[in-house]
């Protein structure tokens, strides 16, 4: 096989068992209704027992994160044996025509964490066409800010064959960039954390010196990415119900892998060593989703020996929300799109596990573990919510007459609403603990806000199919028919808030 066809291939795989799936199902229930409710059932079940192992993480998650985040990391990383002064933090901002207001609170947000600043390389970086846009607010963070941190950068990113235009492309040259900067200040490599933010990302007040402490406490720090908690709690009051409701399931997706760093997989804003950055060549810049790629190059670049490490403290982002309703929800798809893009990971991983380009000194079962969670993942997120909820009622709807005198038949609905029913325990934990995580509630809400922040979850099980099936199916269908199908990188719209997110 060719490498075009073996990438056309590879490519196919994904959508494939998808669509493999839901055909079976499809005419089994056709051919042997009670078939498919046997396996219908089956599968409830298996998701109702994957649900509360899953609780289970989550709460353990969810009560380290209340215990971390109260304690003073900036005091803890004072008594350690290495000198955190040595170290120096680069935190860089990729942009694309957001509004000055945006990028200003971001730096603000800097200046309020609970760090020295003058250990702190802040880079900004805009693209060539927003050149004229950019220069006009750049000018402006560096009159305002320019003198508060050690150093501040600024790159205008020139497109160039063979990039894909986007964030990865962006970071890529911006690190670059920073090569040259940091050769010439002499700071050592290994000496470096660097923080990889989208623009909205706004900090913990303790964010650096718990990630320092988590750097100067691990034994081969260059070899690991850290991974925060992301909470989307910037607008959070201002959004709509559905927006909110997605929102914060990603973060309790999140929220649960924190405890299982065996599944981790680097997201959205984290951190890095630089030396790894060097190691690698930096982020892909031929890709979109380049914020997941990156522990993957170094878990194979350093043959195995790479972990993503779990930061139980947060950085708050921006929901989608932008002031209307129906324009909230398209942006809200098109975001879970983008993130169920991460599927174009598999042909890569395949050829670097196992396929042509394989590295052999990665044990197997780290490379396994990996191709596993990464298939299962895209997999259940784009079945499980549609054969659960719709696909699974099918079989009771084909069934013959003679089917349905069958008790089983007959005692089939109940138990599917029954194992719904325990399903709800979950939505009830998840209600909970989000409410807690809220912000102060700001002075123009009253208390009927916060009942619909718990009501909201009621709609969840739509939002699973909506905003998680079906753009994951569309994610994985496009790369299945590839060229002009294929997804570019598209920028999260900002609405700019004037209140600021308590972190």
């Amino acid at each position: 096989m060719n490498i075009e066809r073996r990438k056309k291939f590879l490519e196919s795989v994904p959508a494939g068992i998808v669509w493999l799936t839901f055909l079976l199902v499809f005419f089994v229930s056709f051919l042997h209704p009670l078939w498919a409710i046997y396996f219908v059932i089956i599968f409830s079940v298996y998701w109702i027992v994957r649900l509360f192992y899953m609780m289970y993480w989550l709460v353990m998650s969810w009560t380290t994160y209340r215990r971390h985040s109260r304690q003073n990391w900036m005091e803890k990383i004072k008594g350690l044996e290495k000198n955190y002064l040595d170290y120096y933090h680069v935190i860089t901002y990729p942009t694309y025509k957001e509004p000055y207001e945006v990028i200003e609170r971001s730096f603000q947000k800097l200046l309020e964490t609970d760090y020295p600043k003058e250990k702190m390389i802040v880079a900004l970086g805009g693209e060539e066409r927003d050149r004229e846009n950019f220069e006009e607010i750049a000018e402006r963070i560096k009159e305002k800010f320019a003198d508060k941190f050690f150093k501040l950068f600024i790159t205008i990113h020139p497109p160039a064959p063979g990039e894909l235009a986007g964030k990865g492309s962006n970071v890529n040259y911006m690190e670059q960039n920073l090569k040259r900067e940091i050769d010439i200040l002499g700071i050592l490599y290994e000496n470096i954390i660097v923080s990889c933010f989208d623009i909205e990302t706004l900090p913990h007040p303790q964010y650096f010196a718990y990630l320092t402490y988590k750097y100067l406490t691990h034994p081969n720090p260059t070899h690991a990415s850290y991974q925060p908690l992301i909470l989307y709690n910037n607008n959070i009051w201002e959004s709509d119900p559905v927006i909110r409701v997605v929102a914060c399931a990603t973060t309790f997706w999140l929220l649960t892998d924190l405890s299982r760093p065996e599944r981790l997989l680097t997201f959205s804003s984290h951190s890095m060593s630089f030396k790894m950055l060097v190691d690698i060549g930096f982020h892909d810049k031929t890709i979109v989703t380049e914020d997941s790629r990156i522990c993957l190059q170094a878990l194979v670049k350093y043959n195995g020996d790479y972990e993503v490490v779990p930061m139980f403290i947060t950085l708050s982002m921006d929901t989608v929300h932008v002031g209307n309703f129906l324009k909230g929800l398209k942006n809200q798809y098109k975001q879970m799109r983008r993130w169920a893009w991460g599927v174009e990971h598999f042909p890569w991983m395949w050829d670097n596990f196992f396929g042509k380009d394989k590295n052999a000194k990665i044990p197997i079962k780290i490379r396994l573990r990996y191709l596993w969670n990464q298939v299962e993942g895209m997999y259940s997120w784009a079945t499980a919510p549609l054969l659960i909820l719709i696909v699974g009622r099918l079989p009771l709807w084909m069934a013959t007459d003679s089917d349905k005198v069958s008790a089983f038949f007959q005692n089939a609905p109940k138990t599917l609403e029954n194992l719904m029913m325990v399903g709800m325990v979950g939505l009830i934990a998840n209600a909970i603990m989000y409410a807690i995580m809220l912000p102060p509630k700001p002075k123009d809400r009253n208390f009927i806000n916060y009942l619909v922040m718990v009501v909201q979850w009621a709609i969840f099980p739509i939002t699973m199919i909506i905003f998680g099936s079906i753009p994951a199916i569309d994610a994985q269908t496009r790369l299945l028919f590839g060229g002009k199908w294929k997804l570019g990188f598209w920028v999260t719209e900002k609405k700019i808030q004037i209140k600021q997110a308590t972190l």
